[in-house]
């Protein structure tokens, strides 16, 4: 078993590698080191974080093996220097990176087959290394992000998603009563992903599917980046100082509107779920729909209460690890999928698209469960608590299956919109 364990991490690493060497040959070393935008750091320094926290925790933790590279330790600690200040470091270039993310990777699969997966916590079930595999997967979303936001002919190529179906109802009731929210026993989850407990949730209707462009088009027709009543007054000071009229890298054409989705700009697809809005934008459409934003706890009963059983799935569809059919993850299309894509991953309520396509916004702050725990250290979650934060779930179409599960949490300043996050709406049970 513990052979199985040591052959499924070595694929993970290699998958999560090589779509890290995807996303950075695509450019050449002008676009490596250059920062395409202030909030994003230059692909480079990504790159090399991956292999220094790869470094840190696999190599000299985990295998208490000599430093690679300790002198550059602060230039890619996330914490110690803003990502508008990492282009100002003495950064590794590009060759050196590539050098050094290889070094540390060949030590890391040392260790591997060398260390006990037993006898600590840190390397029960290989916790370390899935946790290595998941922070390298997250920033691969982050570069992929940063692709969107760069400016120049397109390098990133993806068949298109599935075409959708039609969804025969366009909200479900989730009945009121008590599931288990969070997990106690999926081996690569986070610590703010734990403990499991449980939650009372209220009678509620949700939607079936993510709003759409088309529906989203439909609020700003009506005015409603123009009409404070729709917006929460933190939102419209926001909305007046960034002076947003409509998602990012939407623009008018004609009477229809356009985006531009890694460097191609195209007509908008009407039943694509909507991406690039922020929170308070999510949050003032749904109330011109006569809704609300689901709560963290709602949208996770509908993902994964089974009413048949009473229990709590790992995903909407079950338990088995996701695939193509289920969900639009893996950078594997290079947008959102048509509502309805995913028949087979719709949940026991009839949920559709939960997983995948796009991060959804819940109304709910970040914080811990009751008897939230750190582990293996406080940055990754406790620093991050409090109202600050909004949390997203459910993943996105950049997302890969090994960082989101049906517990995996996500959360972002309400202002931000360069992530691939949309959103569905909910409502009380009267």
């Amino acid at each position: 078993m513990t052979e199985q364990l040591r052959e499924h991490v070595a694929r993970q690493l290699e998958r999560s590698r090589a779509r890290s060497t995807q996303l950075t040959d695509a450019v050449d070393e002008h676009d490596l080191v250059r920062q395409h935008s202030k909030l994003m750091s230059p692909l480079v320094w990504d790159l090399a974080h991956i292999g220094n926290q790869e470094e840190l925790w696999l190599v000299r933790d985990v295998g208490g093996r000599e430093p690679v590279r300790q002198d550059i330790d602060e230039y890619y600690d996330a914490f110690k220097f803003s990502r508008s200040k990492r282009p100002e470091l003495p950064l590794l270039g590009p060759k050196e990176t590539r050098q050094y993310v290889g070094d540390v990777r060949g030590k890391v699969f040392d260790v591997l087959e060398k260390v006990p997966l037993e006898g600590r916590r840190l390397v029960e079930n290989a916790f370390a290394f899935g946790m290595i595999v998941q922070h390298e997967q997250q920033h691969d979303e982050t570069m992929l992000a940063t692709h969107q936001l760069r400016v120049g002919d397109p390098v990133l190529q993806a068949p298109p998603p599935p075409a959708g179906n039609a969804v025969l109802t366009t909200e479900v009731l989730v009945p009121a009563g008590s599931f288990e929210m969070g997990t106690s026993t999926e081996p690569w989850a986070l610590d703010n992903e734990r403990p499991a407990h449980p939650v009372h949730v209220k009678a509620f209707h949700i939607d079936t599917a993510p709003v759409t462009n088309a529906e989203y088009a439909e609020f700003i027709a009506a005015g409603g980046y123009d009409r404070e009543e729709f917006w929460s007054a933190e939102g419209w000071m926001h909305r007046l100082h960034s002076k947003l009229r409509a998602p990012r890298f939407w623009q008018r054409e004609g009477s229809g509107w356009a985006r531009t989705v890694f460097g191609v700009t195209e007509a908008l697809v009407p039943n694509e779920p909507v991406v690039h809005v922020c929170f308070f934008e999510a949050e003032a459409y749904a109330k011109w729909a006569g809704k609300r934003l689901p709560t963290e706890a709602e949208w996770e009963k509908a993902a994964r209460h089974d009413p048949a059983t009473g229990r709590s799935r790992r995903y909407p569809w079950g338990d088995e690890d996701p695939t193509p059919q289920h969900a639009n993850l893996g950078q594997r299309h290079l947008r959102p999928a048509p509502v309805g894509a995913y028949p087979a991953g719709v949940s026991p309520l009839g949920v559709h698209q939960l997983i995948g396509d796009v991060w959804e916004w819940t109304a709910s702050d970040f914080h811990g469960y009751p008897g939230f725990e750190v582990f293996p250290y406080p940055e990754y979650s406790k620093v991050f608590f409090g109202s600050d934060y909004k949390v997203l779930r459910g993943g996105s179409f950049g997302t890969d299956e090994a960082a989101v599960r049906s517990t995996f949490r996500n959360w972002d300043y309400p202002i931000r919109r360069q992530i691939f996050a949309g959103f569905r709406c909910a409502r009380d049970a009267f």
